[in-house]
């Protein structure tokens, strides 16, 4: 009777640590999607970083670029005054000089070819920007299903997933850009638009003065 009792306490424990293992693998398959989705929202978000860099950069590059190299030769022209009775000296500053003026040469047209990238690329809005220009159009609640298929049908050159754009969703409520109400077990997103009661403020303090 002992070895019957012992064996079935040990199958009890066995079962036990089954259900257990079973619950924290679910736990850990849906913290690896809540954690792979954050990842693509923030990968989305330094996709973005780093395309605005490159259109400030371009733009800096055709703006200050052609501008700073006279102020490069305005540098070196005092030189060449102080310097009278050095002969040498004052080759060399000529030929920097020389040298400076075809380095400036190429520079313009890659300012050109520059900014013509960046004003292609700066058309390219981001997701988020994406998602509220969406929400601002809807009259009523959208899932986060329903985003990402308007999304993909209206720009097909982009690759939207519904995880991402569920975690931007999030962003955006956590940000008050952005109301979430729940119906059952869907939940549904509409556009913050309770920004407006704040100019009352100054007048009420104004007559309590």
């Amino acid at each position: 009777m002992s070895e019957v009792s012992s064996n079935s306490h040990s199958t009890e424990l066995t079962s036990q640590y089954i259900a257990q293992v079973t619950g924290d693998l679910e736990r850990n398959a849906k913290e690896q999607e809540r954690v792979g989705a954050e990842i693509e929202a923030l990968q989305e978000q330094l996709r973005a970083l780093r395309h605005d860099h490159t259109v400030l950069v371009n733009m800096q590059d055709a703006l200050g670029g052609p501008g700073s190299t006279p102020g490069a030769e305005a540098a070196a022209a005092p030189s060449v005054p102080h310097q009278v009775s050095a002969e040498p000296k004052q080759s060399k500053g000529k030929k920097a000089a020389a040298t400076g003026a075809k380095k400036t040469a190429p520079k313009k047209p890659a300012a050109k070819a520059s900014s013509v990238k960046a004003s292609t690329a700066a058309a390219k809005p981001t997701l988020v920007e994406l998602i509220r220009g969406h929400l601002e159009k809807q009259t009523e609640p959208r899932s986060a299903a329903e985003i990402t298929t308007a999304l993909t049908q209206a720009h097909p050159d982009r690759s939207v997933k519904t995880t991402v754009v569920r975690t931007t969703l999030e962003g955006l409520v956590a940000k008050s850009h952005a109301h979430r109400t729940k119906q059952g077990s869907s939940v549904f997103y509409t556009t913050a638009v309770t920004s407006e009661p704040a100019p009352a403020e100054p007048q009420q303090e104004t007559v309590s003065d």
